[in-house]
């Protein structure tokens, strides 16, 4: 029998149920099927999802847009998670509904902190030419 590759990524199947997942939460984000103060006040973006290699849990990360409340968007998902898995299993055909989790996304964080470094003097020093301006 052969051994799961550890260092493997997620498989084709986990990426397309994650895909399907993650376009069923924003649907029902969107249209305000949620009937929650917190999330209707809030347009929230699902950047991403990953799902576990079994497909029984589904982790997705959300931002609301501009960033603010990040916090109370996070906690209402979650008073809510109950419905938005019953949205999604309404949703995507699969065996079983996966459970949901939902995290903050870093990534606007992590793209903003690159940029930061590559407009550092000491990088465009190393490059040989002035910072670009932000007119």
């Amino acid at each position: 029998m052969r051994k799961p590759q550890e260092s493997a990524g997620p498989s084709q199947r986990q990426q397309r149920v994650a895909e399907l997942v993650r376009h069923a939460l924003a649907e029902v984000l969107s249209r305000g099927d949620i009937l929650d103060p917190v999330l209707n006040q809030h347009v929230i973006t699902v950047p991403e999802v990953r799902m576990s290699p079994d497909l029984k849990l589904a982790t997705a990360y959300v931002m609301p847009l501009g960033g603010q409340d990040e916090r109370p968007v996070i906690e209402a998902l979650e008073r809510n998670k109950k419905v938005l898995r019953q949205e999604v299993a309404r949703r995507v055909a699969l065996k079983f509904a996966p459970d949901l989790r939902f995290r903050r996304d870093e990534t606007f964080d992590e793209a903003a902190r690159i940029d930061a470094l590559l407009r550092s003097d000491k990088v465009q020093r190393d490059l040989g030419s002035e910072p670009e301006s932000e007119d």
